[in-house]
């Protein structure tokens, strides 16, 4: 492929450089945002060589060209003015007002979740360790370990303007300067000795904004707004200055006078609606709770509850919320666990372990897409276990005293009342879901449809020996190409294969040859084997937006690689809390070179079975 000639007929055909705003690309695709859409020739584009497919997506023009997307975008840089910094901003595809608020929700709250859940820990140990009279609350250990537990939540809202700034767009540190102000001596202790204050003759409702969520959310969101416009009023030589100094000046009285009060009527609100329905009847709601739980999980809608557990620890000091969902991630957990113990295939038994663990541990993805999904009954009986755990843990009144993410290691934060009983509503499910899929959730295959161990190790054998044969360079579950959530993969156009929803965190070589592409963002990587055989493997859908971020590529372009060497890791937790798809496509990208490319029919895989067959 002549990369200089099509990128500059690319260049031509979609309006010349003066239409380009911006450009990046993924592992297949540039992606332009174009200034008139217009003015770009999208069948013009299509019929030039290299071009596999051209689309209109939330407002980017993208060009489909295949794993040669980084040279041809190297290219348009080399004949362009565009500047690397502006390469990489990027827009999300078009959505819902629902799922665009399950977005924000999740970007927000994510970058805090492992510390919210460390800090959740030292507090629920600081609890236990008073309630067995270890510690007092007028040890000194006790004030200085209780400060570092408990500054996080009290100073929430300081967070949540640095993370929330980082995913409105606006400056961070103008985020925090808004939210420490509402921390600030003279307008605490204003509000603690209950004086009046105004604003020019306006007077200030002040409220309690420690560990306070929605205030600060509605503030940076209109600051993002406001800098935007006030970085296209100000001149270039005074805006540096300027832009934070209005945003300053209006910002903190706009919070104290409007956004405060708003925010906290709404909290008010969603914590009435909640105490409603746990008030009058707790039973009903631990079971709705546990039963629906993972099921919300499955369609990434659960970050749009994470509020509450944040607002009920705001306006009650305890999240009831949270200890109702906890027997159905143990349920999962237990539900792949009985399926572990009951199977005697290899493969099954490799997933069922590692998402066990994970699962005991408040991470249920792996237990959800690798087992129980894929064997339904387990998943069933896991969300029906879930329901009778939450309904004996909504009776118990048990509650988390901080957040965190419901595990074995969270289990102090909800220490105080009803916990005793919590705990058994918690291993109680595990347990029914346990023996329920051991006896009735899960059945083996019959013989003929399974392979033997001796069969399985004598194919191990002679894969290495056979240049046609594309090993699984990840462990999970199979699925076809047309599922995945992708026009590019599921047409095929960029060629056949197969997707993998990845199980852990480890990339292997699909046979020997050598790194031809590894990009810039390390989520994907093209391999050429030594017989010719060319491969693409993508780590999750869009993940390019991650920016290399959870991604370790352990080769280089160039480099040579022999059949299972580890090629990178990923931090697949880490991926998925992002509301990234973590399914993995490999394919066949010269498959027009050969005669068929045949998939293997295992609907699970492991790093080392044979995948794909290449016939010459």
């Amino acid at each position: 492929m002549d990369y200089a000639q099509l990128a500059k007929e690319i260049i031509k055909n979609i309006g010349g450089e003066d239409n380009i705003i911006s450009l990046v690309h993924c592992t297949t695709r540039l992606r332009f945002k174009l200034k008139n859409n217009d003015l770009a020739n999208k069948s013009s584009v299509i019929k030039l060589p290299g071009v596999i497919k051209v689309m209109m997506i939330a407002g980017q023009f993208q060009i489909v060209v295949g794993i040669e997307v980084n040279d041809v975008y190297k290219e348009i840089l080399k004949q362009t003015q565009l500047e690397e910094t502006m390469n990489r901003k990027h827009t999300g595809q078009k959505r819902s007002l629902f799922n665009e608020a399950i977005d924000i929700i999740s970007g927000i709250f994510t970058p805090l979740l492992g510390t919210l859940a460390g800090a959740g820990i030292l507090k629920g140990l600081l609890i236990l360790a008073v309630s067995l009279g270890m510690l007092t609350e007028a040890d000194g250990a006790y004030i200085i370990l209780h400060a570092a537990a408990d500054s996080l939540f009290y100073f929430l809202p300081i967070h949540l303007a640095f993370t929330a700034a980082k995913k409105f767009g606006a400056d961070p540190h103008v985020a925090v300067v808004i939210a420490c102000a509402l921390f600030y001596p003279d307008i605490s202790l204003e509000y603690n000795e209950e004086l009046e204050l105004s604003f020019f003759g306006i007077p200030v409702v002040l409220i309690k904004y420690a560990t306070s969520v929605i205030p600060i959310i509605l503030a940076i969101y209109v600051t993002a707004k406001l800098e935007t416009v006030f970085n296209n009023v100000y001149p270039k030589t005074i805006k540096k200055f300027f832009t934070p100094l209005t945003l300053i000046a209006l910002m903190v009285p706009l919070t104290l006078l409007v956004f405060g009060p708003i925010g906290n009527t709404v909290s008010e609100w969603l914590a009435s609606g909640y105490s409603f329905v746990y008030d009058n009847s707790a039973i009903v709601a631990g079971a709705l709770i546990g039963a629906s739980w993972q099921i919300l999980v499955i369609f990434g809608l659960h970050w749009g509850l994470v509020p509450i557990a944040l607002n009920n620890l705001s306006q009650f000091e305890i999240d009831t919320f949270t200890a109702m969902i906890t027997p159905a991630i143990f349920a999962q957990a237990g539900a792949v666990l009985g399926v572990w113990l009951k199977t005697k295939q290899r493969k099954v038994k490799s997933i069922a372990a590692p998402a066990t663990i994970a699962g005991l541990f408040g991470v249920t993805e792996p237990a959800i897409y690798g087992i129980t999904l894929r064997y339904k009954k387990p998943f069933i009986i896991g969300c029906i276990a879930g329901a009778i755990g939450g309904a004996i843990v909504g009776i118990s009144g048990a509650g988390s005293k901080s957040v965190g993410l419901p595990g074995l290691t969270t289990l102090p934060i909800f220490f105080g009342q009803g916990f005793w009983l919590f705990l058994f509503g918690v291993f109680l499910a595990y347990f029914i879901a346990m023996i329920a899929t051991y006896f009735f959730g899960y059945h083996e295959q019959t013989e003929d449809e399974k392979i033997s161990e001796s069969e399985a190790l004598s194919e191990n054998e002679n894969k290495e020996h056979d240049d046609s044969i594309i090993i699984s360079p990840l462990t999970g579950p199979v699925i076809s190409l047309e599922d995945v959530d992708d026009d590019v993969f599921s047409s095929e156009a960029i060629g056949p294969g197969v997707a993998i929803i990845p199980i852990k965190g480890s990339l292997h070589a699909p046979f020997s040859g050598s790194v031809t592409s590894v990009f810039p963002t390390n989520h994907g990587i093209g391999l050429t084997s030594d017989a010719g055989i060319k491969v693409l493997i993508h780590i999750g859908i869009e993940t390019v937006r991650l920016d290399g971020k959870y991604f370790d590529m352990k080769v280089k372009y160039g480099e040579k690689v022999v059949q299972g060497q580890l090629l990178g890791s990923f931090d697949i937790e880490a991926i998925t809390r992002e509301g990234f798809d973590i399914t993995s496509p490999v394919v066949i990208t010269n498959s027009h070179e050969f005669l068929e490319v045949i998939s293997g029919e295992a609907e699970n895989t492991v790093t080392g079975d044979r995948l794909l067959t290449v016939i010459k």
